[in-house]
């Protein structure tokens, strides 16, 4: 039977249709199985030491102060106990001293640790860009400078004069916390992403993680939500009841950039007869409070986070600054991103609610130290 050339057009564009569909789906699932594979990655048992095994031994008779933007935020106490730890462990004089959390109160803080002459003091959490004038200060008294969360991005930064920047891959974190997203809803989420433009760095990981959910062809994102931080806990409850009535059952997932979101979520929640384990399911792509830990290990209103091994990360400082001491660069090391969810929510330190990992980082340093 001779086919007319109606027919074999039309079974040319039949073709193509089914050759795009099988293009489509695959596609789909490549996607899938990568956030699959990422997640499990994410989720493992953090056992294996990843970071230096060689570098100088340690410098004797050093003075430290560790100047923080704010000890009332957790993570900035906990990176100070970290350096108070790692320098016992070296045996420097550690000095902490508190910004109180205004700019004012940070200047005076550099200026009195300024004052006293140590040989290296460490950025806590705050941005170094907007302290440069101080940090040249210091640097011009040959004070070497390491920072933690001072910068976007992990490693030198010269033209700021920091030997070093601690702090997690926020690329690496957005899309481990997409992944999860995807991973959990089959490739179907229906996610509302969490963010505060005021923060560069808060700002550039909620657009990575929209960015990551939109490979997914079969997920959606309903809506990014610029809300601030500072203001969540009266602003949360009644945004959360208008995404509700917005976006219905068409929401199943969440993602923010910060687990404070999440604080205030719960009884709007709660009031529209939502089950407490999702969905919406939570996701927070940073922090790891205590309270976060809470609500993972209980199932109630957030699913996940990804939060950073912050004492870790202050026995890194030290190390770092005595790299700076011997004239040596920079380790390089990053932490690997770190998925807590209810399934590991006891291991590597969960059960004090934080993140420590059992990989015996403690050794690593003291081994390359000489102590």
């Amino acid at each position: 039977m001779r086919l007319t050339e109606t027919e074999m057009c039309g079974a040319v564009f039949l073709g193509v249709a089914l050759l795009l569909g099988f293009s489509a789906a695959a596609r789909a699932d490549d996607v899938l199985s990568q956030a699959k594979a990422v997640v499990a990655a994410a989720t493992a048992p953090a056992s294996a030491w990843t970071g230096p095994t060689t570098g100088p031994v340690a410098a004797t008779g050093k003075t430290v102060v560790y100047v923080a933007a704010d000890l009332r935020n957790g993570g900035i106490q906990e990176v100070g106990d970290g350096v108070k730890q790692a320098g016992a462990k070296i045996g420097w004089t550690i000095r902490v001293l508190d910004g109180q959390g205004s700019i004012s109160g940070i200047q005076s803080a550099f200026g009195q640790a300024m004052a006293l002459k140590p040989n290296g003091i460490v950025i806590g959490g705050y941005d170094v860009v907007q302290n440069a004038a101080s940090i040249q200060q210091a640097v011009d008294q040959g004070i070497k400078i390491v920072a933690w969360h001072g910068g976007p991005k992990p490693g030198a930064m010269p033209d700021e004069h920091v030997f070093t920047n601690i702090t997690s891959d926020s690329a690496n974190v957005a899309k481990v916390a997409a992944d999860y997203a995807i991973a959990m809803s089959d490739g179907h989420a229906g996610v509302i992403v969490f963010t505060d433009s005021a923060y560069a760095i808060a700002l550039s990981k909620a657009r990575m993680m929209r960015d990551e959910v939109k490979r997914c062809t079969e997920c959606t994102i309903l809506s990014f939500e610029d809300t601030p931080l500072a203001d969540t806990s009266t602003r949360m409850p009644q945004l959360t009841t208008s995404l509700l009535q917005r976006y219905g059952a068409k929401w199943t997932y969440s993602l923010a950039i910060n687990d404070l979101y999440y604080d205030f979520m719960g009884p709007s929640l709660t009031d529209a007869g939502r089950d407490p384990a999702g969905p919406p399911v939570n996701i927070s792509a940073g922090d790891g409070s205590i309270s976060a830990y809470e609500r993972i290990r209980s199932g109630q209103f957030q699913a996940a986070t990804v939060p950073e091994p912050l004492i870790l990360q202050g026995w890194q400082v030290i190390d770092e600054l005595n790299r700076a001491f011997a004239g040596q660069a920079p380790s390089g090391y990053v932490a690997p991103v770190h998925l807590v969810t209810a399934k590991n929510v006891d291991q590597d330190g969960g059960k004090k609610d934080i993140y420590d990992p059992d990989n015996h980082y403690r050794d690593a340093y003291a081994k390359i130290w000489g102590k």
